[in-house]
């Protein structure tokens, strides 16, 4: 606690903090006290027990200390919650119509957000800390979602929004486009109350989403989710789902879209939040053809750049065999030799998809015995498919 004239009081301190983050541009904030979010472990706990977290190993193996914020830092008291207003300036579903371009998530279409965001916590804690009595009276930390920190349920509790049906935040004035940070403290500061639910008997997230990723409301089945899929999963996409995933090729914004409140969003985002021209709806076949070299400068400092060009490239392949256009199967027959099995499977799917019977046979006849299990097991699928293909268009 500050003691003596020489420091802030609580609720001054609080109130620094919060000037501060208005001037980073910071559209919503609130106190959250470290203790605030009890039943959040164990609903943690029970969601990877039921395998929902998929192949995120850091999920289990990061629980113990994301169940509570004093369990990553024993000093912190209270937690103050950021939110920073992406919302689009039009609705990014309108790239789905777009079967031959890629649809690119909201969030990732500009520069790594990450990044903005520790920069404007790190600009605010050292201003407010000399201010507050110096780093041997206050201690801070900052965390973007890089973290083991719940930010979702903090700032619900800090009153920021409340977690949606698709388990993200929503704010009455900003929807459900916020980006989150937080700074943790050793001070006590003032709380602010929770939001309270607001969705009431409203499913319009949980119907938007193309995979049936939400076994019940406030519930999410990560190994659905295309989020999950095109950017967390390592191997292949599984077949069950790659017709849903449509030409979604880093995430998915189809239940944040969705929300009515989005209608109340105030925009307004500083320009290095803004989408890259580029990234609005790219060729897919462009993409396609970006070899590794052009891969990391067409992508720097984009997250998509972190999840690699393997993974982006069956990304862009499920899309290519999604896409009904045939002009496209080239692009997927050169990646063909590419050295990554993964790579090789997703483009059999999609040539399949894209090809005549006859012509995907001769194909088969002189690719067919792949030497990786997978790719080998991709051929045999597609050669006993009996669906019809798809109507192609040159």
């Amino acid at each position: 606690m500050l003691r003596g004239p020489r420091f802030l009081t609580p609720g001054a301190a609080k109130a620094l903090l919060f000037a501060l983050a208005r001037e980073e541009g910071f559209d919503a904030m609130g106190i959250a006290r470290a203790d605030a979010i009890p039943e959040a472990a164990p609903r943690l706990r029970q969601w990877i027990a039921e395998g929902a977290h998929g192949d995120m190993d850091w999920m289990p193996e990061t629980a113990e200390r994301r169940a509570a914020p004093a369990n990553m830092w024993p000093q912190v008291r209270s937690l103050v919650m950021l939110g920073l207003n992406y919302g689009p300036d039009e609705d990014p579903r309108a790239a789905l119509a777009e079967r031959g371009r890629g649809a690119i998530s909201v969030y990732a279409r500009g520069d790594d957000y990450h990044e903005l965001i520790k920069g404007k916590l790190k600009r605010i804690a050292s201003r407010f800390v000399p201010r507050a009595g110096g780093p041997e009276h206050v201690q801070v930390k900052v965390f973007v979602d890089t973290a083991p920190l719940m930010e979702k349920p903090l700032a619900a509790a800090a009153g920021l929004g409340w977690q949606g049906k698709h388990t993200n935040l929503v704010s009455r004035e900003k929807g459900s486009w916020l980006f989150l940070g937080a700074i943790a403290t050793d001070l006590d500061l003032p709380p602010d109350a929770p939001e309270r639910d607001h969705c009431g008997s409203c499913r319009a997230c949980l119907d938007a989403c193309p995979t049936n990723a939400f076994p019940a409301p406030y519930r999410i089945d990560a190994r659905r989710c295309v989020s999950y899929l095109t950017i967390e999963h390592r191997g292949p996409i599984p077949r069950e789902l790659r017709a849903a995933v449509g030409n979604r090729i880093y995430g998915c914004d189809d239940c944040l879209a969705a929300c009515p409140w989005n209608k109340f969003a105030v925009l307004g985002r500083e320009a290095r939040l803004a989408a890259r021209d580029e990234n609005r709806a790219p060729e897919l076949a462009e993409l396609a053809r970006l070899d590794e070299a052009q891969f990391r400068a067409r992508f720097a400092k984009s997250p998509i750049k972190r999840s690699g060009r393997t993974r982006f490239l069956r990304n862009v392949l499920v899309a290519i065999g999604n896409s009904g256009e045939a002009g496209l199967a080239p692009e997927a027959g050169r990646l063909l030799a590419h050295e990554d099995a993964t790579v090789r499977g997703a483009a059999v799917w999609a040539l399949a998809r894209l090809l005549a019977p006859a012509e995907f046979a001769r194909l088969a006849a002189t690719h067919a015995g792949d030497p990786d299990a997978g790719v080998a097991e991709e051929w045999r699928l597609a050669l006993t498919d009996v669906s019809p293909v798809p109507e192609t268009h040159a």
